[in-house]
């Protein structure tokens, strides 16, 4: 995928709401969570540690020291959650399934009563209407699998194959939508690279390996699920494609946005996609390792064939070359540490773009989902899209009549609908859009203190108020047009 022209940036503060679009038939409406941001009962019906209790729990990881032990207890709360979605008129959801709740020692057998959630999730949407999608892997690897070793290991993407067989086992009569993993970038060098997630270590080669076994965690899972699933199912993979722009048109900054496209964007898409890593990848990370981790056969592996290829998008990527020695802005949105997500890119400077921003600090810029949409329908032509994530953390209040109004929330969602709409409509494949998310909850390194959700969250007393924007996401889902908030 090639870098995106820095000249379609513009601030969607100067764009009107247009009039009302209408989406194809069958366009699929959802919203999506994970695993451990929702489901608490950390300790409950056998599931073990996964690294993210092991790394909220460490002091100075997580905001103000929370974790995920109770989150929003979706776990028991899970018919309540269910019955607001049907309430919001959504097709689809997405969630994650807990590794260690199913398979607490992250090998073996699977547990009874973990797999039993999840059969009632899946009956309770289905009774409710909605279609499940689910995703196997949304960073919460078993901290036993961890202490063997991790993602920079060879053996946990054999074990993930095997934890794949038997949610397909227990699932497959039930489920068509089937994600291997979510955002493995930040797996593998958020988590490895700059430590700012779980596992938290600080090693570029340890995140280059746990990128290749991701990969072929991937394909060994793709495989063992079309060996248990019925011939119906859809298969995808979730990739959070950075939309990278060079700060300004001069070589420099070209060449600056080609490293970062090749360790941000083609390290998956090569393998998946195109059955080969991209050359240049190697000749930038040369001076970390040689690859010799990559057997014979792997690449074959990992590039199986996909039904799906789910887009994650939030913010563009700008970035610009620097010299040697020179000050370099680190504005790359994916937190604070002295060690960088980017191997192979160390002359690389990241900027914020201009315009509105997210509590998150992140630049609103619904042109560069336009950009990704259509450039990945045009590099891989034939295979449908979907966006598995989308959304805006903003400081949002209850009022003292207890509703909670988010008009902020409601514009951006808008503005990447509207995204969305202009890539069908200039021929790229997209099949359907998963807000991100149904509910307020456990931000990451984050903690509490981001509220990314349609559904306000009481942290005190778990109370669930949909917001004004899941009211007005939910007249689109509704109807399959697009219209502008607050329009009669």
């Amino acid at each position: 995928m090639g870098a995106l022209s820095h000249d379609r940036a513009r601030d969607p503060a100067t764009r009107p709401l247009t009039a009302t679009r209408t989406f194809p038939s069958g366009f699929l409406w959802g919203t999506a969570t994970a695993a451990y941001q929702i489901e608490g009962a950390a300790r409950e019906d056998g599931r073990t540690p996964s690294i993210w209790d092991t790394f909220s729990h460490t002091p100075g990881k997580v905001f103000a020291g929370h974790t995920g032990d109770v989150a929003v207890d979706h776990y028991h709360r899970f018919a309540e959650d269910v019955r607001l979605m049907s309430e919001l008129g959504l097709g689809a959801y997405r969630f994650s399934v807990s590794w260690s709740r199913v398979q607490p020692a992250g090998r073996g057998p699977a547990g009874r009563k973990g797999l039993d959630f999840y059969r009632r999730l899946v009956d309770e949407l289905l009774a409710a209407g909605i279609e499940p999608a689910l995703t196997l892997y949304h960073w919460d690897l078993p901290q036993d699998l961890e202490d063997a070793g991790g993602w920079p290991e060879r053996g946990t993407a054999e074990r993930f194959a095997e934890y794949a067989g038997l949610v397909a086992d227990a699932l497959g009569d039930r489920v068509k939508r089937w994600t291997t993993l979510n955002e493995p970038w930040c797996s593998a060098f958020l988590g490895y690279g700059s430590g700012v997630h779980a596992p938290g270590r600080t090693d570029p080669v340890a995140a280059l390996r746990a990128a290749h076994h991701l990969n072929l965690g991937h394909g060994l899972a793709v495989q063992a699920l079309r060996a248990s699933l019925p011939g119906d199912a859809q298969l995808a993979v979730s990739l959070n494609l950075h939309a990278v722009r060079p700060l300004t048109p001069r070589a420099e900054d070209r060449e600056a946005a080609r490293r970062i496209d090749a360790v941000g964007n083609r390290i998956w898409l090569g393998p998946m996609l195109e059955g080969a890593y991209p050359q240049d990848l190697f000749a930038d990370t040369s001076h970390l390792t040689d690859w010799s981790f990559v057997r014979d056969g792997d690449t074959a592996t990992i590039h199986q064939p996909l039904d799906l290829l789910a887009v994650n998008y939030y913010t563009p990527t700008v970035v610009s070359r620097v010299a040697e020695g020179a000050e370099r802005p680190q504005d790359d949105g994916h937190g604070d540490s002295e060690h960088s997500p980017w191997p192979g890119a160390d002359g690389v400077a990241f900027h914020r773009a201009p315009g509105e921003r997210t509590a998150m600090g992140w630049p609103v810029d619904p042109d560069a989902l336009y950009d990704l949409l259509t450039g990945t329908a045009a590099r891989y032509p034939g295979l449908p899209l979907v966006v598995s994530e989308n959304g805006a953390a903003y400081e949002d209040e209850v009022g003292p009549d207890g509703t909670v109004h988010d008009p902020r929330r409601a514009a951006y969602v808008h503005a990447h609908l509207e995204a969305v709409h202009r890539a069908i409509t200039d021929g790229a494949d997209v099949r359907g859009y998963f807000l991100w998310s149904l509910l307020d909850n456990f931000e990451w390194a984050y903690g509490y203190a981001k509220r990314f959700g349609a559904v306000h969250v009481d942290y005190g007393t778990l109370e669930r108020t949909p917001k004004s924007s899941a009211h007005w996401y939910s007249r689109v889902a509704r109807t399959g047009r697009l219209h502008a908030p607050g329009e009669a």
